[in-house]
């Protein structure tokens, strides 16, 4: 059973073309309220109004001159988007060309909201603007590289925030990539000192320095954040929670999750589904996914 909307990217109308835009007018028209997940990247800037978007159980302002980045994988939800005018971009995680904005959509830290300096948005404007025209030009005008070039001009504008900081510490990107890849199996800061090549000193030295916490509770707070989305919306109990994230048991598990949240995973679980809208609790019959499953945040 599952309680949220996957989406695949499937563009539309551009064959192969790796990104996408929308209006929020088109948005609120393929909006139903529920809660998704995507396999892609959902980055929106907003012209004017007020709304806002949930991304992993925290609510984030829609307010004017602002961005959201929803990374692949990230539950999102938009609410009270009526007002709100600008545009959201689409795209997958290989669409950026240059090294910085590549390494930028690469980070699991992604800031979800900020607010755009006035000073910068002039350049972000202008940017998106024409990301907006290449994206939706005719196909036969239109080039493959453009887009992906024009996406990657208007993330560097957007200067999300901590990025270039964090993209740039060589210790730090790279302990942060085996988090995400080895996280589920490995839970000790040890493993990855090793498999880095570096004393447990020097890497947690390294991640405190660009992230505020050890790498303990780096690598704590990435394991909750994934067991928190499979008791929420793939509803698992602890038992599949455990067996999913690399404890022995349901027990450990347990011990673990209370032990960083202060709250039981079944206790946790009941207060989560009980703050999603009804439509999200509800399975969908595979006819219904199979509907709602193209390259669209709504």
């Amino acid at each position: 059973m599952t309680v949220i909307r996957q989406m695949t990217y499937q563009p539309v109308g551009r064959g192969a073309a790796a990104v996408e835009t929308m209006t929020f007018d088109r948005l609120r028209e393929l909006n139903d309220g529920g809660t998704q997940r995507a396999d892609f990247h959902v980055l929106a800037v907003v012209d004017a109004g007020d709304g806002s978007v949930m991304v992993d159980f925290l609510r984030h302002p829609l307010r004017e001159r602002s961005a959201v980045w929803v990374a692949p994988g990230a539950v999102h939800r938009w609410d009270a988007i009526a007002g709100v005018a600008g545009h959201v971009v689409l795209f997958v995680p290989t669409a950026p060309v240059t090294p910085a904005t590549r390494e930028c959509v690469a980070s699991p830290d992604l800031a979800a909201q900020w607010s755009i300096p006035d000073a910068d948005w002039p350049f972000v404007d202008t940017a998106r603007n024409h990301l907006v025209l290449e994206a939706t030009a005719p196909p036969g005008d239109a080039s493959t590289e453009l887009p992906e070039i024009l996406l990657s001009a208007l993330i560097a504008r957007l200067r999300p925030p901590d990025g270039a900081s964090r993209s740039t510490h060589p210790v730090f990107r790279l302990f942060r990539s085996s988090v995400e890849a080895h996280f589920r199996g490995h839970h000790d800061a040890g493993y990855y000192a090793r498999a880095l090549g570096y004393a447990p000193r020097t890497l947690s030295r390294a991640v405190q320095q660009v992230t505020g916490r050890t790498a303990k509770a780096y690598i704590v707070d990435r394991i909750v954040l994934e067991a928190k989305r499979l008791l929420a919306h793939d509803r698992l109990t602890a038992a599949g929670c455990a067996g999913t994230l690399g404890f022995p048991d349901a027990s450990n598990f347990s011990v673990f999750f209370r032990k960083a949240t202060g709250m039981r995973p079944g206790a946790w679980q009941t207060l989560a589904l009980e703050l999603l809208p009804n439509r999200t609790r509800k399975a969908r019959t595979s006819s219904s996914e199979a509907d709602s499953s193209r390259a669209t945040p709504g």
